[in-house]
């Protein structure tokens, strides 16, 4: 992304926790202007390190930071959303920004109606490898964002990693099931697999590497092959070999059952929080 994007006016970070600051270190890394970019944090040590890190302006008031911002960050956990954007509403009537969230289980109307109405509000979730830039983020507009400010969004998370939109908004749920959740279901896999190892015999540190260095392959083998996982997996199962022997039990076990319910749980678990802020 280069400086055009956000030429008109700055962007204002609320929250400067982790993900905030991936997202400011890759938009100034992409061309950015420091001099446009504001985050408001309460806790001095955060705020300031990040205007120390990325020379952007510092506030400990919300108000400050997004007063003659165009483009609104929100980055503060779920629980306190409510009250934060309650305090900002004036403020969103009277400067009409582009509003984009990163909070998990926050619907867009939620926080259109908490910023008094009638704005273009972009839904965002992100994953935590998006801290490292390898993230991947699902977005969902509502129906005041035009196309600047899609491209414009989308040109903020790209900060992160990739982006995907997402038509129907109900579906964000099953997003932060697959992605906002998912980096956490291949540590689990990876703790599996070390432990199983660790039981067969190899010593820790190098089931580690080798766990590590497989998983990362496997992923640039789906990332960059243009095929099918199933394919991939295929190719890799010789009939009557090892791999065939491994992935017989793990579908014996109801592996991919297993799967889809504990994707579905996770999804059920993101409408609980939608409707527990409301």
């Amino acid at each position: 992304m280069t400086s055009h994007s956000f030429a008109s006016g700055s962007v204002a970070f609320i929250g400067g926790g982790n993900m905030a600051r991936s997202l400011i270190g890759g938009l100034v890394a992409r061309g950015v202007p420091a001099q446009t970019i504001r985050v408001a944090e309460p806790v001095a040590e955060l705020r300031d390190a990040l205007t120390r890190d990325f020379g952007i302006h510092g506030f400990s008031d919300n108000a400050a930071a997004t007063a003659q911002a165009t483009t609104w960050v929100l980055a503060v956990k779920p629980q306190v959303m409510r009250a934060v954007c309650e305090a900002l509403a004036a403020t969103a009537q009277a400067t009409r920004p582009l509003v984009v969230s990163i909070a998990a289980g926050i619907t867009a109307a939620q926080l259109e109606r908490w910023l008094g109405g009638d704005l273009a509000v972009v839904r965002a979730m992100p994953n935590t490898p998006s801290l490292l830039g390898a993230g991947v983020t699902g977005l969902f507009a509502n129906a005041r964002v035009d196309a600047a400010q899609r491209a414009l969004a989308a040109d903020l998370l790209e900060a992160a990693g990739r982006n995907v939109w997402i038509g129907e908004e109900s579906l964000m749920d099953a997003v932060t099931a697959v992605s906002g959740s998912g980096p956490a279901y291949v540590f689990l896999l990876a703790e599996a697999m070390q432990a199983a190892a660790e039981a067969e015999g190899l010593p820790s540190e190098a089931a580690r590497t080798l766990i590590q260095q497989t998983l990362l392959g496997a992923s640039r083998m789906l990332i960059e092959n243009d095929e099918m996982p199933s394919e991939l997996r295929r190719r890799v199962t010789s009939p009557g070999g090892t791999t065939q022997a491994a992935i017989e039990t793990f579908e014996a076990g109801g592996f991919r059952d297993l799967v889809a319910r504990a994707i579905h749980a996770a999804t059920e678990r993101g409408r609980q929080l939608s409707a527990a802020n409301d």
